[in-house]
């Protein structure tokens, strides 16, 4: 199979409506457990619309902040038939990677914040972490992987 016909594998087979529905719903949990952890809803859409146009748009930031969820939960969509494990170690295996490369090593040390955000606290790293695996829960609940890529049932469970 030469290249080009493999991309267009992997893109007939994505679920787009599944993974834009799941890519919201999991920005939402990932808003809900920000909001848990800090008390403070909607700062990563407010930080981003005060770096992206004049300070204070947060409609942008906002647009902006659904728009990489939905974006990343394609990309999943995607990478998922690819990853070992049930559908829930697949999504928390992909979140907690992006968190480390996308979050930690990229993205808070170009806000200024350092490696891992440790220049805002010792508790950045991990409230990233907890927020993005709440994301990574909505895509193993509603990005059902193909039949074809799926475990058999009840191999999802340990059995003893």
């Amino acid at each position: 199979m030469s290249n080009l016909s493999r991309k267009k594998e992997i893109l007939m087979n994505i679920r787009f409506t599944n993974a834009i529905i799941a890519g919201l719903a999991g920005t939402v949990a990932f808003d809900l457990v920000g909001f848990a952890l800090t008390g403070t809803f909607w700062d990563i859409p407010a930080l981003i619309g005060s770096k992206l146009v004049p300070p204070g748009n947060l409609p942008v930031g906002v647009l902006a902040h659904y728009g990489n969820g939905v974006l990343l939960a394609v990309i999943y969509a995607g990478l998922s038939p690819s990853l070992w494990g049930s559908r829930w170690v697949r999504a928390l295996t992909f979140v907690t990677a992006e968190t480390i490369f996308g979050v930690w090593l990229f993205m808070l040390p170009l806000l200024g914040l350092g490696i891992l955000g440790l220049k805002a606290g010792p508790m950045l790293p991990l409230i990233a972490l907890v927020r993005h695996l709440a994301y990574g829960a909505a895509l193993a609940a509603l990005y059902p992987l193909p039949a074809s890529h799926a475990l058999p049932r009840g191999a999802e469970t340990v059995r003893r």
